[in-house]
């Protein structure tokens, strides 16, 4: 949104093959209890942690992302990391999206079963340079706190937990829901099943 400026923005990233309820349940818990201005949506171009995996092409990524959106003034598609080369990794994102609202403070939002994994991924500290965390809890996943301050010192401090209700969904399962040939009525917004269903992905 050019000429608006924003003081408070979340970032979620992520494949978006398909963009599901969990993602936008994420995005909205988040924006409410940490008082967002906006959601950007972050579909990465080419996920390092997925090399080798079969992955929708981006331009559907990216349309299903607009569709699940469209109506929700208070998210945003925001290509920074799709357009940009390789790696795209979430510490070599958050120094573009800080440049790109220098007056802005960044909260990247992730389930808990990210955190839990942080110190795993590419150089977690950098990352915690750049923005604060705003972690929503995922059913069964327990957090050991002292190894994780052990492991990512930088995390001290940096971690704001949401409350509320969690959802137990991942877009594999979605995906494999769809090859069987079963409803997902109910786990994706309506445009991007019907977007799926048009060019009938996820189906072979």
């Amino acid at each position: 949104m050019p000429g608006i400026t924003f003081s408070r923005i979340g970032v979620l990233g992520g494949t978006f093959d398909p963009p599901h309820i969990g993602h936008l349940w994420l995005a909205e818990t988040a924006q409410q209890q940490l008082g967002l201005e906006i959601v950007l949506f972050c579909p990465v171009g080419d996920p390092p942690h997925k090399q080798g995996r079969p992955i929708s092409p981006l331009h559907n990524r990216i349309e299903m992302v607009q569709l699940a959106i469209a109506e929700d003034i208070g998210f945003q598609l925001d290509r920074t990391d799709s357009e940009r080369p390789p790696p795209h990794t979430t510490c070599s994102l958050m120094p573009l999206l800080q440049a790109r609202y220098p007056h802005s403070q960044l909260w990247l939002l992730i389930g808990s079963d990210g955190l839990r994994d942080l110190p795993t991924w590419y150089e977690p500290a950098c990352i915690l340079q750049h923005c604060r965390l705003g972690v929503l809890p995922r059913p069964g996943v327990q957090l050991n706190w002292k190894a994780l301050l052990r492991e990512v010192p930088a995390l001290e401090g940096r971690v704001d937990l949401l409350a509320g209700p969690t959802v137990d969904i991942s877009a594999t399962e979605i995906r494999a829901w769809i090859g069987d040939g079963r409803s997902v009525r109910y786990l994706l917004p309506p445009k991007v099943s019907a977007y799926i269903a048009g060019r009938d992905l996820y189906t072979n």
